[in-house]
């Protein structure tokens, strides 16, 4: 169900389910705010009750919950920082208000967004700092709570939890899940405590593989864990399977590709293509579209923001 701001035009998803408690009271009209220019404006209940179902993208303030999509995999070296950053920048110039939380200990999320937050994630799990001196807006739209070394004291805190260390992240980043259309998480090589953490606050999963070998069994692998953890969190889906390094000068690529597709037709996204200008964006602290606009990485990250975003429409 979407809603349309009178004001500025922006669309909202609305959450069927959050409008449940609104029909028992029988109110003729709610009234909802508009996420991108604040404007307060009437909605009527009936409109709600009988638009058709439909996945855009986000909800007015009284009904809205974050999309939260993990970046993810187990094997490193994959793209999944290059995929959470240009990812998370491209849903912003679309005009998304994003949340970019790396739970890496390098910490490259910030690096490649020419940032040096003095806090982030750690402070926040710890509690030693408030939430508002935890986020740093990188970009218009674009907010990161950035990660780095102390990360790796919290995993020691988190193991040394009796009772629900699996929810600690959840938790301390629940007070965002209505402030932001997209709260994207970019996660460390290796499966750990913290990991464990993210796929209990996550509900989509994206998994960035490389076109070699290696990576493929890794993702054989994490679908065998996220099995695992889904026997006790129905929430968390696979959604996105991207693939990465796409070289067609050679035929290894290709060839793992097709099989890709042969085994995750629904989930497979258009493949990210290799070049250079990846690897040279984050020394200047560029993400690819403000690097290489014209790039064919630039073209790939866009056509991944239309299908994350569900909307063919987004100019990035």
């Amino acid at each position: 169900m979407i809603i349309t701001c009178p004001k500025c035009a922006r669309k909202h998803k609305v959450n069927p389910d959050s409008i449940k408690t609104f029909a028992k009271s029988k109110k003729k009209t709610i009234l909802a705010t508009c996420r991108s220019c604040k404007f307060k404006f009437p909605v009527a209940m009936d409109t709600l009750v009988e638009s058709p179902k439909v996945t855009e993208t986000v909800a007015p303030n009284s009904v809205l919950s974050a999309r939260k999509i993990c970046i993810t995999l187990s094997k490193g070296g994959v793209g999944k920082t290059t995929t959470s950053v240009n990812l998370g920048a491209g849903l912003a110039l679309a005009g998304y208000k994003v949340l970019l939380v790396d739970t890496d200990t390098q910490g490259q999320s910030s690096y490649i967004l020419g940032k040096r937050p003095s806090a982030g994630l750690t402070e926040l799990l710890t509690k030693e700092l408030p939430l508002d001196e935890c986020l740093m807006e990188a970009r218009k739209n674009l907010w990161l709570l950035g990660g780095g070394k102390s990360l790796a004291g919290v995993k020691r805190i988190i193991d040394r939890k009796s009772f629900g260390a699996e929810y600690t992240l959840s938790e301390a980043l629940k007070p965002l899940d209505q402030e932001y259309d997209f709260i994207l998480i970019d996660t460390s090589p290796g499966w750990d405590q913290l990991i464990v953490n993210v796929l209990f606050y996550a509900t989509e999963v994206l998994v960035p593989v490389a076109l070699e070998v290696m990576p493929l069994h890794g993702l054989s692998e994490f679908i065998k864990s996220l099995g695992a953890i889904q026997k006790y969190r129905k929430e968390i889906q696979l959604k996105y399977i991207l693939p990465t390094f796409m070289d067609a000068r050679i035929q290894g690529p290709q060839t793992l590709h097709d099989q890709l597709k042969k085994l995750y037709p629904t989930h497979l996204c258009t493949p990210i293509r290799y070049n250079a200008s990846l690897a040279e964006a984050p020394s200047f602290g560029k993400t690819i579209f403000e690097y290489a606009p014209g790039s064919n990485a630039s073209e790939d990250y866009r056509e991944l923001v239309k299908k994350i975003s569900q909307d063919q429409t987004n100019l990035v």
